[in-house]
């Protein structure tokens, strides 16, 4: 509420995101568009420690939609600011990109802030536990390694046998599919976007056909 967003979109928003939150999660914070002129059902924005949602209300404000994307799934964050608000969208790993526009200025530059903040996290998480994984891989290898140079040879030892040739045959190797819904949902993520680029669609028309897109899938 310190950077005026609407109350009572605040409220919804709030009421259904307390109960979307999982084990150790925490709201970050929450931005509400502010279309010019008329505002009755303005889309919002929240960030949470584990994920980015974009709220849309639906059913004439009965009831709302949401898409989630969680941090190591975005792998860039956006703000465009222009005469009247600013644009705040996330493209993920997949192709997937998520856009509010209309939002408050100062709303769009937090929510940036703190964006940018949760992803450097989410980075030193990353490379910390890369680095343990590292670290037990060299552990078990020494391990296994000692266990070797303790090994004693027994008093008598019997007549080498010739070792037995047996023929290897190499495992088939394994064939990479991406999956169908995966290319059906780019391309039409794609073509959804180009409508958009060319303007024969606007950023509102934008955001509910990848929504409904997204859910779908």
């Amino acid at each position: 509420m310190n950077d005026q967003q609407d109350p009572k979109a605040l409220e919804k928003v709030y009421t259904r995101l307390v109960d979307l939150l999982t084990t150790g999660e925490e709201i970050i914070y929450i931005a509400v568009q502010k279309k010019p002129l008329v505002n009755i059902l303005p889309d919002c924005v929240a960030l949470t420690n584990k994920r980015t949602l974009f709220f849309t209300p639906a059913n004439l404000g009965l009831s709302i939609k949401f898409v989630d994307f969680v941090w190591k799934d975005i792998v860039d964050v956006s703000i465009k600011e222009e005469i009247i608000g600013a644009i705040f969208s996330v493209r993920t790993t997949n192709g997937a990109e998520m856009g509010v526009d209309y939002l408050p200025k100062v709303q769009a530059r937090k929510l940036y802030q703190y964006a940018q903040e949760r992803k450097e996290e989410e980075r030193e998480a990353r490379r910390q536990r890369e680095l343990e994984e590292k670290r037990a891989e060299s552990g078990s290898f020494n391990f296994d390694t000692r266990n070797a140079a303790r090994s004693v040879e027994p008093e008598h030892q019997p007549e080498p046998i010739a070792p037995v040739q047996h023929e290897t045959i190499a495992p088939p190797s394994p064939v990479h599919e991406e999956p169908v819904i995966k290319d059906e949902l780019t391309e039409k993520l794609k073509k959804l976007r180009t409508l958009f680029d060319n303007g024969l669609i606007s950023q509102e028309e934008y955001n509910q056909k990848k929504l409904e897109l997204l859910s779908d899938f």
